[in-house]
């Protein structure tokens, strides 16, 4: 398995960072991280991908990763303007066809692009979508809990003090081996001026929740959705409600057969995609999903 391209384009203007894995002529997968986290995530399920003829695309989300950080950010981080950041991509790869892969705010993004209310172009370029622990609606004290790490990013003295606080925060994940662990916190680091180190994101784009505080009630481009939807959930996930799901198999995609629901045991908010019980899944509903 050849190791991906890494590049940089300009989007809505602003310079955002993406992953190239596998066969530039083979069927397309995106796959877009969560809310705090980066492209790297992506890393086994593009392997998984790849090594199967799929070309991956895992961007980086302005203000995580090598993407930049946005000097509007109450204009900037929000769905609507991350919607057109992959019109954006789409357009400049070419792309017309794709099988989406989002962890939850990366799921939240793939509604937008699929449902086509924002971006009506993007509709009928979605083939498939897959939401990793992510819904049209999504639980308030879940939301507070992620803000209380992610809006106020400690520092560390040391690499590994990062690390056992990503380990602690992160522990919904699932397993993870320790080279996963280690790779998760040295492409999550930053050092500061004072020569500590902190998570890579701006802290700044937890601002959607205060500017846009309804950003992810989103029934209405669910409603809208046309492709096959899988969610998958973990068991133990706050942040995906029971309540939630149910009201999903009664509407849009759900309502017309289109909704394939897994629960991931060991895991909370989000499963890894990382391991084989994860991924197997997923590429079984994508192939079915054809193109």
């Amino acid at each position: 398995m050849n190791a991906p391209s890494s590049n940089y384009l300009q989007l809505a203007g602003r310079e955002v960072h993406w992953l190239d894995w596998g066969p530039r002529d083979g069927p397309v997968v995106v796959a877009w991280h969560g809310l705090a986290r980066t492209c790297r995530d992506m890393d086994e399920l593009a392997v998984h991908f790849a090594g199967r003829g799929f070309r991956v695309i895992c961007p980086d989300t302005i203000g995580r990763g090598l993407s930049q950080w946005s000097p509007a950010p109450d204009q900037e981080y929000q769905l609507s303007f991350y919607g057109r950041l992959a019109l954006e991509l789409f357009d400049a790869l070419k792309l017309t066809r794709v099988h989406w892969i989002g962890t939850s705010m990366g799921g939240a993004i793939g509604m937008v692009c699929a449902s086509g209310l924002l971006e009506p172009t993007m509709k009928p370029r979605i083939a498939s979508l897959v939401l990793n622990d992510n819904a049209p609606q999504i639980a308030a004290a879940a939301v507070e809990r992620i803000r209380s790490y992610a809006g106020q990013p400690p520092a560390f003295d040391t690499v590994v003090e990062l690390e056992q606080f990503f380990r602690t925060v992160y522990k919904p994940y699932g397993w993870l081996s320790d080279a996963q662990w280690r790779r998760l916190t040295e492409s999550s680091t930053r050092r500061l001026a004072d020569g500590r180190v902190t998570p890579h994101y701006d802290p700044a784009m937890v601002r959607q929740f205060e500017a846009h505080p309804d950003d992810y009630l989103m029934w209405p481009h669910y409603d809208a959705i046309e492709a096959p939807v899988l969610c998958l959930r973990g068991v133990d996930s706050d942040l995906v409600l029971p309540e939630t799901l149910a009201q999903m198999r009664t509407r849009g995609p759900g309502a017309a057969g289109r909704l394939q629901v897994i629960e991931v045991p060991g895991c909370g908010h989000a499963p890894a995609l990382n391991v084989p019980e994860h991924l197997l899944p997923i590429e079984a509903f994508v192939r079915a999903a054809g193109t």
